[in-house]
């Protein structure tokens, strides 16, 4: 969607949420900005604020289904949400052993289920007003398993595929779809990763992709295109060969 103005950006207080709410900033935009970290999401709010954006923020648990569902409906009281952004999501891995089942379960709770908490309520007001556009931060790690991050990459796979097939689904009642699938981006959240980052991007960098491409109305935005291409490729290779090469990559820290 090209200028949208009523924005809603989960997981603002840092990283990709904040660069894309910096990014959308202008004074004709409402940021609907929210996280769990109220010191981080005001250091968003206030940057955003520079930039003339009207900015609204909210404490918020993404994978609190009914809490979720009623910020989306006292949003839609005052303004019609042109644009939803699913981006809060967290990452851990094998480091040290097998995952647990706590990590295994809060991974996928805030990476999928979050996603669907978000854009599930979003769809029930956009599909009245046959308008309006979804996005959803998948990953590269979502095309292939990674041993050291089996939760993250399951996770990561399941909003991708979910992505794809709700775009087809959901044209014909005028809202737009599109799945996110960034390499490495220098983030808080790859800031802990002890071992080489291949092709790693700068957060600004990152977001003005993302925002060039929702304009689009791209399916899959999908960068850095070198380290896609590789991604890509071994999702088609025989396990036979990748197996023994993405069992030795090192492992992620766990939570």
């Amino acid at each position: 969607m090209k200028n949208p103005k009523n924005i809603l950006i989960s997981g603002a207080s840092s990283g990709i949420g904040r660069a894309l709410a910096i990014a959308y900033s202008d004074a004709d935009t409402n940021l609907f900005l929210c996280g769990r970290n109220l010191e981080k999401l005001l250091e968003t709010k206030s940057l955003c604020e520079h930039l003339k954006a009207n900015v609204y923020c909210e404490i918020l648990d993404i994978c609190d289904e009914s809490a979720v569902k009623n910020y989306i409906e006292k949003i839609e009281k005052n303004f019609a949400l042109d644009l939803v952004i699913a981006n809060a999501g967290i990452s851990a891995g094998t480091a040290g052993g097998p995952e647990s089942f706590a990590q295994i379960k809060k991974i996928f709770s805030t990476n999928l289920n979050g996603v669907l908490n978000l854009i599930s309520p979003a769809i029930d007001k956009m599909k009245i007003r046959k308008k309006g556009q979804l996005a959803m931060i998948s990953s590269l790690a979502g095309f292939r398993g990674l041993p050291s991050s089996p939760a993250y990459s399951g996770s990561k796979a399941a909003v991708r595929v979910y992505g794809e097939a709700l775009r087809g689904n959901l044209a014909p009642l005028g809202i737009e779809v599109s799945v996110i699938c960034p390499g490495y981006i220098k983030t808080p959240m790859t800031d802990v990763n002890e071992f080489p980052m291949p092709f790693l991007m700068s957060v600004e960098k990152c977001a003005t992709i993302i925002k060039r491409d929702l304009g689009k109305n791209k399916s899959r935005i999908a960068f850095p295109f070198p380290l896609y291409f590789v991604v890509w490729l071994s999702a088609l290779l025989s396990t036979k060969i990748t197996d023994p090469i993405f069992a030795r990559l090192p492992g992620k820290k766990a939570l």
